[in-house]
């Protein structure tokens, strides 16, 4: 099964997998603080404008090019242990399906190319899109994560649709979604703050690997 087929429908009827409406996981996640400078602040503020100014033309290319790649590049994922990966071959079997692509974005443990995946992003410019679901796209990836780490320690992951960024969390057969942060407003510094946890998060999970 490709990622690019999955819809939450099929994962649910298939994986048994039950939406909930809140996950310790990822509530945890979402309200735990990060250091934000000044001139970070000043350079999402850049962002923001750019993609209120000019973001309603990009195709997916252009929002990932000037917006969601410098958003990326600020939390700094780079490091011995972990990196963001795009569009890197991730497989895995899912209770006797194999399922297969190149998730958009994830961060992973690896520094030249991933290996464990913590945390798999799906972006799409539209908000209805032709070519799926993305978030049954980013799900079934999360399914992929959670199998690779054995189930370990919950997986995360988020889609993003146009200027709205969802957040979502994965143990066992329950996943949970975030309500959406948007982008072009004051949620940005939100996003980014979240991200900067999740960075903190994935240091932790590579080093108990590396030990």
């Amino acid at each position: 099964m490709n990622f690019k087929d999955c819809t939450l429908a099929y994962l649910e009827n298939t994986f048994r997998l039950e939406q909930v409406e809140t996950l310790p996981d990822l509530d945890d996640w979402l309200k735990q603080s990060a250091d934000v400078s000044e001139l970070e602040r000043q350079m999402i503020a850049v962002f923001r404008h750019q993609l209120k100014f000019s973001g309603y033309d990009w195709n997916e290319t252009e929002l990932a090019y000037n917006f969601i790649g410098p958003i990326m590049a600020l939390v700094s994922f780079a490091s011995k242990q972990a990196n963001f990966f795009a569009e890197r071959p991730l497989s895995g079997l899912v209770e006797g399906v194999e399922m297969s692509g190149k998730p958009d974005g994830m961060i992973a443990s690896g520094f030249r190319e991933p290996k464990m995946p913590y945390f798999c992003i799906q972006e799409y410019k539209k908000y209805k899109d032709p070519e799926g679901d993305p978030a049954g796209q980013a799900l079934a990836t999360m399914l992929v994560a959670q199998e690779l780490n054995a189930h370990r320690h919950p997986v995360y992951g988020a889609y993003i649709i146009g200027y709205d960024w969802c957040f979502m969390a994965l143990r066992g057969k329950q996943y949970a979604i975030s309500p959406a942060y948007v982008a072009t407003r004051d949620d940005v510094f939100d996003i980014f703050r979240i991200l900067k946890v999740l960075k903190r998060m994935v240091a932790e999970w590579a080093s108990e690997i590396a030990a």
